[in-house]
């Protein structure tokens, strides 16, 4: 039979120290374990006000995109359900443990527009939902998406946004350093200080330097 809402909150219950804790790891090894859970009882997850339970509930729909026998129907659903439900997904780590498989690989072989109505979007998660997918991208060598959206992201205004955004630009030069190279030369001094130095993590010292150099001082705008 498969799980339902009730049974995994239940065990989740059952993982929580005297201290009030549950480990990550823990909940990451239950939702597997639950994997078998249809989409309108994560959805149920997904509407508790207990953060560990939405974490359940995201890392369900991650083991079950990620597994090469989740039927296309289901993997359609779970992409509707985080969409319609991102309202939920409203914290990094939500948007992390799932939007790389869930959007991003689903997206893969499909017109990505909805992704662009992210990065439009009004809330920092959804656009963190935007750059994040375009990993599942970059795996099969495509590097337009992630270029394109960070470009639209440089003047966000979110920490969190900047460090995504850096985060998959470095992301994007283990594959094409050129490439980052020259979206650098072209950007380096619009780029927030936090998604400059996630993006040139990787680069050799000089080159680090060179466009901390240029990188925009805390509290300067994008004219």
């Amino acid at each position: 039979m498969e799980t339902t809402a009730a049974q995994f909150q239940v065990k989740l219950e059952a993982l929580r120290t005297p201290g009030g804790d549950i480990g990550m790891g823990q909940i990451f090894a239950l939702a597997k374990a639950c994997m078998d859970m249809p989409p309108e009882e994560i959805e149920t997850l997904l509407e508790s006000p207990v953060h560990e339970v939405r974490v359940g509930a995201v890392s369900i729909m991650d083991w079950q995109a990620r597994d090469r026998k989740t039927s296309v129907d289901r993997r359609r659903a779970l992409f509707d359900l985080y969409l319609r439900r991102h309202d939920r997904i409203d914290t990094w780590d939500l948007v992390d443990r799932s939007a790389i498989w869930v959007v991003g690989e689903w997206l893969a072989d499909k017109p990505r527009d909805v992704l662009y109505t992210l990065t439009a979007s009004a809330a920092p998660m959804e656009r963190r939902t935007a750059i994040l997918s375009t990993m599942a991208f970059m795996r099969r060598g495509e590097l337009d998406d992630t270029y394109r959206i960070a470009e639209r992201l440089l003047g966000d205004d979110q920490d969190l946004v900047h460090k995504a955004v850096g985060w998959m630009l470095r992301e994007a030069g283990k594959r094409d350093e050129p490439r980052l190279l020259a979206f650098l030369d072209a950007h380096a001094a619009a780029m927030p200080r936090v998604m400059l130095r996630y993006a040139i993590e990787k680069l050799d010292k000089g080159v680090r330097d060179r466009y901390l150099a240029l990188g925009r001082r805390p509290g300067a705008r994008l004219q």
